[in-house]
């Protein structure tokens, strides 16, 4: 990038901010630039085949940089013109992280060393297409196993059937009881781990053949722990630890003490961790215990965790640990923090927001010379602009009405579109989070991108104009 020369394109409204913000940044980074405004206010509602007709000659520039919400497709442009062309960031206040300044480092996050269990909880009370459609959900959000959660003093006839169904969908298999005859029938029919052993069915369950996971007979009783793992490793078993993650109120603290306790005792042996009796036990988001626990078992060496997304809070919580444990397992072998890797977590509020002063703000509302309706939410407010009026508040029922009194509002389509904006702007200023019109608000890996207005409305004129009677004819050569 040093001595590189770029142009950046923007619209009217943009302007004053753009230059302002590269005018440090081409200092301190070392390239030169020029800025072009184009005859538009707002800079998103540039279009790739508008800006070719609209941006002359661009000879001396190594690269063009558009602003971040233009539509189109820009390798035209690219072709056009001989030179990059790029996108910037969605808003401009984010350049000096586009250009290398405050940026998050770009970190491997691939790697992971932590097994995930889900369950599919109640499984025999499932139809077989149900519990086959709900094990592919789990295991394309990251599960390693599907454990098959059994019902206590129910009999389970389909076991074997529903276990060999799943094995043929190329799924590893645990299952999850205490009935001897249900989990012999799994374990024929391909199960890999049994959920689980301790002295109440050690006798029979040593001769499976197959991983258990050891836990004591009552979660506080480590000495019958320790009889069970003794006895599994004298009769060569294969097996895991699991000292039972206990609720809060119901010894949670002493629980964590017990897998410490543990990992000493058995400093090479396999462990378990059961997260779902904390996520699905404590009423908040689950993603951010998510990390916790799996912070706790990276720095411990506990390998498999066993998880469930019954209760609404953890409806995505595979998909959470599965990120966790990858954020986790870089930080640990790294030696860093697990902050300004990733973001997908970060859910509910969004991880850095900056306002305009208002200053700035009035300025904008200043340029603005048509009717259609700027929205920000900066310093605590909504505000909407036009060229009729600058309007804040933090009430968008309120400031509805004071558009509808200024009469400002032209046409029902106009009105829907305000009441879905805004809508949108007091769930960011309710939860902290960055709001920019026409785009969606960011949910982390929840969130689902949008259309803008202007570019459905584009679209739609396209379609129309391509199956208008007129194109259909020349297409078919009539």
């Amino acid at each position: 990038m040093q001595g590189e020369r770029i142009l950046f394109v923007t619209g009217k409204l943009a302007e004053p901010a753009l230059r302002r913000v590269i005018a440090s940044l081409s200092e301190s980074i070392g390239f030169s630039c020029e800025i072009r405004v184009l005859s538009i206010s707002v800079a998103a509602l540039m279009h790739a085949e508008w800006i070719a007709r609209k941006l002359p000659s661009v000879d001396g520039f190594d690269r063009i940089l558009l602003p971040g919400l233009a539509q189109g497709d820009i390798e035209k442009l690219s072709q056009q013109y001989g030179v990059i062309v790029q996108r910037g960031p969605k808003d401009l206040r984010d350049l000096p992280m586009f250009f290398g300044r405050q940026q998050r480092k770009s970190v491997d996050l691939s790697r992971h060393d932590i097994e995930i269990i889900a369950e599919i909880n109640h499984a025999p009370r499932l139809k077989n297409p149900d519990i086959l459609s709900a094990a592919r959900l789990l295991s394309a959000d990251g599960a390693d196993v599907i454990d098959l959660g059994c019902i206590p003093g129910e009999s389970w006839p389909h076991v074997g059937e529903v276990t060999r169904m799943l094995r043929d969908e190329g799924l590893r298999i645990s299952i999850d009881s205490f009935d001897r005859d249900e989990v012999e029938r799994s374990v024929e029919a391909g199960a890999e781990l049994v959920l689980s052993c301790n002295q109440t069915n050690l006798e029979w369950a040593k001769d499976l053949g197959v991983e258990l996971v050891a836990i004591p007979d009552t979660p506080d009783d480590l000495s019958s722990l320790n009889e069970t793992v003794v006895a599994l490793h004298e009769a060569g078993v294969s097996f895991r630890i699991d000292p039972i993650l206990e609720p809060i109120g119901f010894g949670f603290a002493r629980s964590l003490e017990r897998y410490l306790q543990c990992r000493n005792k058995w400093p090479d042996a396999d462990m378990m961790m059961g997260v779902g009796n904390l996520t699905e036990l404590t009423e908040v988001d689950s993603a951010g215990i998510n990390l916790l626990l799996a912070g706790f078992c990276q720095e411990q060496g506990i390998r498999s965790v066993l998880t469930t997304q019954v209760i609404n809070w953890t409806r995505t919580a595979v998909k959470e640990f599965d990120l966790a444990r990858r954020l986790v397992f870089h930080a640990v072998q790294e030696k860093t923090l697990p902050k300004h890797l990733d973001s997908q977590l970060v859910m509910l509020r969004d991880p850095r927001v900056e306002d305009r002063t208002p200053e700035e703000l009035r300025q904008l509302a200043e340029q603005i010379t048509d009717p259609n309706f700027r929205i920000f939410v900066e310093q605590g407010q909504i505000h909407i602009m036009n060229r009729d009026g600058f309007w804040s508040g933090n009430d968008p029922f309120e400031l509805f009405d004071c558009l509808c009194s200024e009469s400002a509002i032209p046409e029902s389509s106009h009105a829907f579109y305000l009441g879905y904006e805004l809508a949108k702007a007091i769930t960011a200023l309710t939860l902290g989070k960055r709001y920019t019109q026409d785009e969606a608000l960011q949910w982390g890996f929840l969130t689902t991108p949008e259309i803008s207005a202007h570019e459905r409305r584009r679209q739609k004129r396209q379609h129309a104009a391509n199956h208008s009677p007129d194109s259909v004819s020349q297409k078919s050569g009539v």
